[in-house]
């Protein structure tokens, strides 16, 4: 817990008095800079306007001294990727006071900070900018940074919306994420400090195609501004499988894509509610939140979204985080492959499903032992995946493929495997078929063996999802097993408590 009060009494107050003790004083304390110098950011209705300091400040006001160090050495050094509750100011510091004791001390020479539209960016580059513009003691103490550069002629070197170039030669960029970015430099000079401010949209305009082309952009437009520049990344996960919930995941300890460690990304991730060594709860922010508060609205899907970063607790109408249970004891008597395949792999096609399912007729329930969808042409590529998996799961004893689209080619293209291959067409609505998986997933007939995020963030979103290949995958693979079209609760009588309709399912 940060003691403010003990912290400002290792001061002489009259230093603060004097231009150039603030200055170093300042140099290597991102926190004291803060309260010199932008202390009205720092306050707040929420806390009376009181100046107070959760642990999320004082962590990252400590991993951002690691940026006093010219950049260079090994590439993608520091990447980190802050990760925490709706409104616990990750713009405000990121975007402001980071950036300001970076380029007020030299620490930095060129800011480029990027968020999810190009007004976003703007915005917080005009909130910096106008610091430079009315703040008279930072102006006072540092009167190059607070002068635009201006060429011979009078004329400011660059003074927009989107570019600040300060006389003493600091520049901060702000662009929106899809802006063009490539080849983003000052004269021979490159970002040397790289901002990402919640850069994915919400859950209701953010497709998986968006996720694909963002994350495109991340890697092979944003980042390669410069590979020894520091990074921050903020954001708050309220998209299951999102860029910063990919990274969440490695946090969270469970299966991540590759790209992530690709990219030396290490997550720091602030819950809301933080628990002693002695069992203890307490609010990340009690003078914000108190924890009467907290536990006032903690069962809310809201707040597990916004303030614990739970990517399960979307709204949907279909599946929610609870469905979803991990069970790996059961005694499973049969396993199968259950494909949902793609006849071309063109960018706007559908993928090629495989979730390979286990069946325990002791207890009568399924369990998803994994699940992938991949982009392969329909023929020997595929072919060589399902052998692979086949390796991987000798127990499968065989291979159901929907023939929704290409037909009976399917045997054919699977010609030669040494299990059973058998076809199923579906004639029943998806709405219709989810419905009747998802009953099962509530009445504890099916169970993932372990965390598939791909398969149940698929389902979180379905039916608005872009995809929803995996969905019909496990639906087919799991009917063979248990038979039954009843509609699951509604989620109105999920949330009531009732029972909603169908009784139990019938094998």
């Amino acid at each position: 817990m940060f003691d403010l009060t003990a912290y400002l009494a290792k001061f002489d107050p009259e230093f603060f008095d004097n231009r150039e003790c603030r200055r170093v004083l300042t140099e290597g304390d991102p926190i004291l800079f803060g309260l010199i110098y932008l202390k009205h950011h720092l306050r707040g209705p929420e806390t009376a306007d009181e100046l107070t300091f959760s642990e999320f400040h004082v962590e990252l006001a400590d991993l951002a001294k690691r940026y006093m160090e010219p950049i260079g050495g090994a590439p993608a050094k520091q990447r980190d990727a802050f990760i925490g509750p709706r409104g616990v100011g990750k713009s405000t510091w990121l975007f402001l006071v980071i950036p300001m004791w970076l380029a007020a001390h030299g620490h930095r020479r060129f800011v480029a900070a990027f968020a999810n539209s190009a007004t976003q960016a703007t915005d917080h580059l005009g909130s910096f900018k106008r610091e430079t513009e009315s703040n008279e003691l930072l102006r006072q103490d540092f009167p190059d940074l607070c002068t635009p550069a201006r060429r011979p002629a009078g004329t400011t070197v660059s003074d927009s919306q989107s570019m600040y170039i300060a006389k003493s030669g600091f520049v901060f960029a702000g662009r929106g994420i899809d802006s063009a970015n490539l080849g983003m430099k000052i004269g021979n000079r490159r970002p040397d400090h790289i901002v990402l401010d919640d850069i994915e949209g919400t859950e209701g305009n953010y497709s998986d195609r968006d996720k694909t082309n963002r994350l495109a952009t991340l890697l092979s437009g944003i980042l390669p501004l410069n590979v020894f520049a520091s990074v921050t990344m903020a954001g708050t996960v309220a998209i299951p499988g999102a860029i910063i919930d990919d990274i969440a995941a490695k946090q969270r300890g469970e299966e991540y894509p590759d790209w992530v460690d690709d990219e030396n990304f290490t997550p720091r991730y602030f819950d809301a509610i933080l628990t002693d060594d002695d069992g203890v709860e307490r609010s990340l922010w009690p003078e914000k939140w108190s924890m009467e508060y907290l536990n006032s609205v903690r069962h809310t899907r809201t707040f597990q979204s916004q303030m614990r970063n739970n990517p399960m607790a979307a709204d949907s109408a279909f599946w929610r985080g609870e469905d979803f249970q991990v069970r790996n004891d059961l005694p499973l008597t049969h396993h199968l492959l259950s494909i949902d395949p793609a006849v071309t792999t063109k960018a706007k096609s559908d993928f090629t499903a495989l979730a390979v399912i286990g069946y325990s007729s002791t207890v009568r329930a399924c369990v998803v032992l994994d699940a992938w969808q991949i982009k392969v042409p329909p023929g020997e590529q595929l072919r060589a995946r399902v052998l692979r998996i086949l390796d991987a799961f000798p127990e499968i004893a065989g291979v159901l493929v929907e023939t929704n689209q290409g037909g009976d080619a399917w045997k054919a293209i699977l010609h030669g495997l040494p299990v059973k291959v058998s076809t199923v067409h579906q004639s029943l609505p998806k709405e219709v078929r989810a419905g009747s998986l998802l009953t099962k997933y509530q009445r504890g007939r099916v169970f993932h063996a372990k965390r598939i995020p791909q398969l149940e963030a698929q389902m979180v979103k379905f039916p608005l999802a872009e995809h929803d290949d995996l969905v019909d995958a496990v639906g087919s693979g799991v009917e063979v097993f248990l038979k039954n079209d009843k509609q699951p609760r509604t989620v109105q009588a999920r949330e009531a408590g009732g029972t909603g309709e169908g009784g139990d399912d019938d094998e």
